[in-house]
C-alpha cells in the first residue's frame, strides 16, 4: 500500500506521545494528533515489517483534587514509561481554570526536569508559559494571539510568522490546523524523514519544508535519567550564542570533570563539543531557512568568532555549505539577492 520496504534502527520501546486532555480542550487537536500518529505507526509497520518502530499515544487528564495529571487513554497500556513528548493543545474557551492551569504545570515541570520535550498548540503556548520554562526562548502561537502572549510573558520571544518553532526541547504550533505541522515534525524526529513524507502524502497534508531536508535535525537524548548532565544540556539550550568550556559545564553539572565528561558521553552519545557543535548547527539552519542575514552574521550569532571555523564544523555536520544549504532550503522570500 505504502511502497517498497525500508530498514530502520528499532526503539527498544515505542516512543510515548502525551496529549493533555484538559476541560475545553480542543478535541479537534487531540483525536487528529491520535490519528495522525496511528498512521504514522501503520505506514512504518507496513514499510518495514513487523519489529518497525511505532508510536505510543497517551491522553493524560488533570485531577485538581489530587493535583496529579493522570493517563486516561494509552495505545500500549501494557508498558511502563514516560512521554518522550508531551503537547499540550489549545482551547476554544479560553484558558481553563487557574486550578487546572496550576496542576497541569506541575506535571509539565517535572516532565521537563526528566528530559520530555513540552510542545504545545495554538493557546497552548500560554500553558507553557505559565510553567517560566519559556524565559528566553521563542515561540510562537495563533497570530490573533502573539500580542496578548508578549505582554503577559515578556521574558518570552514571540515570532508570529513561523508555523512551528523548535528552540531547545521545546516546540509550539500556531494556528489552530497547525497540530498537522507539529504532529510531522514530531513524526520526522522519532521515526525518521521517510515515514513523515508517507504520512503527509496519505493525509493529504503538506509536510513542513523544515522536515523535507535529506539531513536530520540533531534531537539530542534527554530521557537518559542522569539529572547532572541533563542540567547541563537544558543550559546548553539557552547559552547557544555561547562557547562554554569544559569547566564551565562540569561547574553547572556539579560534577569532578573528568567525571562529567565520562557521564555527558555516556548519557549523549556525543562529547560536549559534538554536542554544543550540533545545537548550533541547528539554530544556524534555522536562521539560514527563515532569515536573510548574511552567514558571517549568522555564525557569529551561533557563537563562533571565526566564520570559516563555522562553515567548517557546518559542512562537517550537515554535509553542505551554509550558502548551498540556504539556496536548498530557504524558505521564499528569505533567500538574499546576493550568494554569500
Amino acid at each position: 500500500m505504502f511502497g517498497p520496504k525500508l530498514t530502520m534502527a528499532i526503539w527498544d520501546l515505542p516512543p510515548e506521545i502525551g496529549l493533555l486532555l484538559y476541560p475545553d480542550a480542543a478535541s479537534a487537536t487531540v483525536h487528529g494528533l491520535t490519528d495522525l500518529f496511528n498512521v504514522a505507526s501503520t505506514i512504518a509497520r507496513e514499510r518495514i515489517g513487523a519489529n518497525a518502530p511505532m508510536f505510543r499515544v497517551s491522553h493524560w487528564q488533570p485531577d485538581v483534587k489530587t493535583d496529579t495529571v493522570d493517563r486516561a487513554f494509552d495505545t500500549h497500556p501494557q508498558l511502563t514509561g514516560s512521554p518522550v513528548a508531551v503537547i499540550v493543545p489549545g482551547s476554544w474557551q479560553g484558558q481553563p481554570s487557574p486550578d487546572v492551569i496550576r496542576c497541569m504545570v506541575k506535571w509539565l515541570v517535572e516532565c521537563h526536569a526528566a528530559g520530555t520535550t513540552l510542545c504545545s498548540v495554538c493557546a497552548g503556548a500560554f500553558v507553557l508559559a505559565e510553567s517560566g520554562l519559556l524565559a528566553g526562548r521563542t515561540v510562537t502561537t495563533h497570530w490573533t494571539l502573539t500580542q496578548k502572549l508578549a505582554e503577559c510573558f515578556p521574558d518570552v520571544h514571540v515570532d508570529e510568522k513561523q508555523i512551528t518553532i523548535e528552540d531547545g526541547n521545546f516546540i509550539t504550533a500556531g494556528g489552530v490546523l497547525a497540530w498537522t505541522d507539529l504532529g510531522l515534525r514530531l513524526v520526522d524526529r522519532y521515526l525518521g524523514s521517510t515515514i513523515m513524507l508517507e504520512t503527509a502524502k496519505y493525509m493529504l497534508a503538506d509536510p513542513p519544508g523544515r522536515e523535507q531536508s535529506y539531513y536530520s535535525n540533531f534531537a539530542p537524548r534527554l530521557q537518559h535519567g542522569d539529572t547532572a548532565v541533563l542540567r547541563v544540556q537544558h543550559w546548553l539550550q539557552t547559552e547557544v550564542t555561547k562557547q562554554p568550556n569544559i569547566s564551565e559545564m562540569a561547574s553547572i553539572s556539579g560534577l569532578e570533570e573528568r567525571t562529567f565528561l565520562r557521564r555527558f558521553q555516556k548519557a549523549t552519545k556525543l562529547n560536549p563539543t559534538q554536542y554544543n557543535q550540533r545545537l548550533k548547527v541547528g539554530k544556524a539552519r534555522e536562521m539560514l531557512e527563515f532569515t536573510s542575514h548574511p552567514i558571517d552574521q549568522i555564525a557569529w550569532a551561533v557563537g563562533y568568532e571565526d566564520p570559516r571555523s563555522f562553515r567548517k564544523v557546518f559542512h562537517k555536520v550537515v554535509g553542505l555549505a551554509p550558502a548551498d544549504y540556504r539556496r536548498r532550503f530557504a524558505v521564499k522570500g528569505q533567500r538574499p539577492d546576493v550568494s554569500d
